[in-house]
């Protein structure tokens, strides 16, 4: 099947008892047995459900690996990737993440003895500056959050010795746009809350991989620790990626068109868009990804934090929030929001600063969100505006 095939009928079977064309929302907490240990497949929900099922099958199909396994939350799905480690084990992970990301490894899983390298990995040979006899995990996000780095996953993985696992989170680009694990990665990790799901009224996270040992180590943390997701939301992440092509294809578009328009107005700094031929890692993206994504983040001239506060404050069609990869557009603040558990220092030397805007293009109509961020820019006083 083709990816727009794939979204639509990959797992998914008309219901044998009804005929119903969409995958039942079966809930349930328990099933019923013939006898002890004689069943239909299922004994408790948090262990499995058909519905979940049926996901983890698209899922899989998706990103072209052998089996998903779904969890409540994205962060959910990172911790059970993390359980994987024992004491003094180590890990390398790219320097421009999520903050929750980095939230999770820094505040609780180093408190169990596994240490965290974080470094620039855009040129690849980099990482054996920073691997060491006891790396177990290099972990990367490609495109980055929020800076949209975009990291060469098929050249990591050549370098990476191959007892250390590699895992991509591949949330900002989607399986539409790039499959790590045809480029070498072993897992695939998603906030399916974003473009999977795309419409913003679900917290989910799924971990696709090929690799038996981490399937096996996934499904029984699944199990262990509870952290499964209930079927509506399995349901309204199957539902969601029935368009995802369609979607994330317009705010891929969307945002080529924002990005252009916001670097010739003059009262941007600087727009980080892969795009751009002019992006430091514009060739990688082109090579390993479909399209250049629907995110972009800028800064005002003169990079005042009071004058970023004025354009996310005065936006119509893009939305003050959190999160990001749904219908509608987000305007955010990652300084005080998505990344604020990352230290101001720590922030600064990826280039992260306190004025940095970013944006999570939606699939409206172009022309009302340029209007949309050509009020709100108009609102900026151009006398602070100092190169």
């Amino acid at each position: 099947m083709k990816f727009g095939t794939k979204v639509i009928h990959a797992g998914i079977e008309p219901d044998p008892s009804s005929g119903a064309i969409m995958t039942p929302i079966f809930q349930t907490s328990t099933y019923v047995q013939e006898a002890p240990g004689k069943h239909k497949g299922y004994e408790y929900a948090r262990g499995n459900n058909p519905t979940r099922d049926a996901l983890q099958a698209n899922l899989a199909a998706l990103e072209n690996g052998t089996d998903a396994i779904c969890f409540s939350s994205g962060l959910a799905a990172t911790d059970a990737i993390l359980k994987y480690l024992n004491p003094g084990d180590e890990v390398v992970a790219g320097n421009d993440m999520y903050g929750g990301t980095y939230r999770l490894m820094v505040k609780q899983f180093s408190k169990y003895g596994i240490k965290f390298t974080f470094a620039d990995l855009q040129d690849a040979d980099h990482i054996l500056d920073h691997i060491t006899d006891k790396t177990k995990l290099v972990w990367i996000e490609t495109p980055t959050n929020p800076m949209l780095n975009v990291y060469d996953i098929k050249k990591l993985c050549e370098i990476v010795p191959d007892h250390i696992k590699v895992c991509v989170d591949n949330t900002f680009a989607s399986p539409y746009l790039q499959n790590p694990l045809d480029l070498g990665a072993d897992l695939v990790v998603h906030s399916a809350t974003k473009y999977l799901g795309g419409h913003s009224d679900v917290i989910h996270g799924a971990v696709i991989t090929s690799d038996k040992e981490m399937v096996e180590h996934l499904r029984f943390t699944q199990n262990a620790a509870g952290a499964a997701p209930g079927p509506m939301d399995c349901f309204l992440i199957l539902r969601g990626i029935k368009t995802l092509h369609l979607r994330v294809q317009q705010s891929c578009d969307n945002a080529r068109a924002i990005a252009s328009y916001l670097r010739e107005h003059d009262k941007v700094g600087k727009v980080y868009y892969p795009g751009f031929s002019d992006h430091p890692n514009h060739e990688v993206a082109t090579a390993q990804m479909k399209d250049y994504g629907g995110m972009v983040s800028f800064v005002l001239k003169g990079d005042s934090i009071e004058q970023a506060y004025t354009v996310l404050s005065n936006t119509h069609y893009f939305s003050l929030a959190e999160s990001l990869g749904g219908v509608e557009s987000l305007i955010g603040h990652p300084a005080s929001m998505t990344h604020a558990s990352i230290p101001r220092e720590e922030r600064l030397k990826v280039g992260l600063s306190d004025s940095l805007i970013r944006l999570s293009i939606g699939v409206e109509d172009i022309d009302d969100l340029i209007d949309d961020l050509a009020g709100a820019l108009e609102k900026v006083k151009s006398t602070i505006l100092v190169q």
